[in-house]
């Protein structure tokens, strides 16, 4: 895209030919433009803070404050688009809890690079969007509204939907009746009261309707937590219901249980939550 935006990035890293490595990269990369290059968490809190970079590529191991200590001092909600460096592929799970686009492991080779960095850019381009959610949910809403959750990147290629935004109900009402969710460009906006069921794999949810599922990044408690208690029930540690559309409760030989709803779907049911399902479903004996 000729009229890009040109996407500003901080390194942070302890070792310099990383860094270089890096930022001979980026150069192949059209409009990538390093505003710093640190090689300390203290540097790059200050440079963070002080510069407002688009991008960060940040290296998880380092003496002092690491690169996870540095998004904890920033504010995971504060700190821009970030990219793990990790030496370690254990690390990739706390990066993500930590709200990072992407981690990249050492020896990384170019092919993994530009797919880590295609994704960070959807990422800031998805950002620059909030505006045009804001209004849009503004106008649906009546101008009251909660917070939108943070633009987040696709789970790969393909994926329906980048980021959501949680709109609270009219009236005053403090449970949701929909959610905007972002898709290649466009804002499409689902009506929880089409969502079926819920299903979460670490920091995303997909949102299942009888037509598609849509893919958001947000914390299934996060969201239990606003949807209407007498209408979803939280069935498995990764699945929420809605439970008006539960057909047959499933009880297995084995201890497992599963549910099957009028549309067919089948899911598991945890043997912890099993008792309040029963409760829900007026199942005795």
């Amino acid at each position: 895209m000729p009229d890009r935006k040109p996407i500003r990035i901080l390194l942070v890293d302890d070792e310099p030919l990383a860094r270089q490595r890096v930022e001979d990269l980026l150069r192949a990369e059209e409009g990538a433009e390093i505003v710093a290059s640190v090689d300390n968490g203290a540097a790059a809190v200050d440079a963070v803070r002080t510069l407002h970079p688009d991008l960060v590529f940040l290296d998880v191991q380092m003496p002092g404050k690491t690169g996870l200590d540095v998004v904890r001092e920033i504010g995971a909600d504060e700190m821009p688009a970030t990219i793990f460096v990790t030496a370690y592929d254990r690390y990739a799970l706390q990066a993500f809890d930590l709200a990072a686009v992407d981690y990249l492991v050492k020896p990384f080779d170019d092919e993994r690079f530009e797919q880590a960095f295609r994704r960070a850019r959807r990422h800031v381009e998805l950002e620059e969007m909030g505006e045009l959610r804001e209004r849009l949910l503004a106008v649906l809403d009546g101008g009251s509204r909660a917070p939108a959750s943070s633009p987040a990147p696709g789970a790969g290629e393909g994926a329906a939907a980048a980021a959501s935004s949680l709109s609270p109900a009219r009236g005053g009402s403090p449970y949701l009746e929909r959610i905007a969710v972002e898709m290649r460009g466009k804002v499409r906006v689902v009506p929880v009261s089409q969502i079926e069921y819920i299903t979460a794999s670490g920091p995303y949810v997909e949102l299942h309707t009888s037509e598609r599922a849509y893919l958001i990044r947000e914390a299934i408690h996060t969201l239990e937590a606003r949807l209407d208690p007498n209408r979803f029930l939280r069935i498995h540690r990764s699945i929420i219901v809605r439970v008006d559309l539960i057909d047959t409760f499933h009880r297995g030989a084995g201890g497992d249980y599963e549910v099957q709803l009028k549309s067919g779907a089948r899911l598991r049911v945890s043997r912890s939550r099993r008792e309040e399902l029963e409760r829900r479903l007026g199942v005795t004996g």
